[in-house]
């Protein structure tokens, strides 16, 4: 399959068991845009405020296998709202040819003396998007063939 013009199926392998307690990752509801993913960790983790990052296992392989397609990790709104929890790298790149465990890069952004927070096995710490993605190729050129209206970049536009 080289097109996305009728909806792909990709390969999902569960690396730990758990994951059929919990449940298959999913859309939550019909409009959702990614899947969420479990901590599969032994036993309470808890995270402190400006530490290190802390990757944490999903429990699952993607093979995904499409040229034009591309997989994002991003937290998970409510745990990066309300209490701090976000991605060590801010964004998640999942290749299309990864075919290794999906781990969560989890920081906890708060300030030094915050309080922690404590991830339970099982809790549902991400999510994962798949998009679309383009693979241009390039000609080099010493002028571009057009002009834009836009100037330059980092506030040319209005603050």
């Amino acid at each position: 399959m080289n097109t996305l013009s009728e909806t792909p199926e990709f390969e999902l392998k569960v690396l730990d068991k758990r994951v059929f307690d919990w449940g298959i990752p999913k859309y939550q509801t019909e409009l959702s845009a990614g899947i969420d993913l479990f901590a599969c960790i032994e036993s309470p983790l808890e995270i402190q405020p400006q530490a290190p990052a802390t990757l944490i296992p999903s429990g699952i392989a993607i093979q995904m296998n499409h040229p034009n397609v591309v997989a994002f990790l991003l937290a998970r709104s409510g745990l990066g709202h309300k209490k701090g929890l976000i991605l060590g790298q801010s964004v998640g790149t999942i290749d299309a040819d990864y075919t290794n465990e999906i781990f969560i890069s989890a920081w906890l952004r708060t300030t030094p003396g915050s309080d922690p927070i404590t991830i339970l096995p099982g809790d549902r710490i991400a999510q994962l998007v798949f998009l679309p993605i383009l693979r241009p190729t390039f000609k080099v050129v010493e002028n571009f063939s057009a002009a834009t209206k836009r100037g330059g970049g980092f506030g040319s536009t209005g603050v």
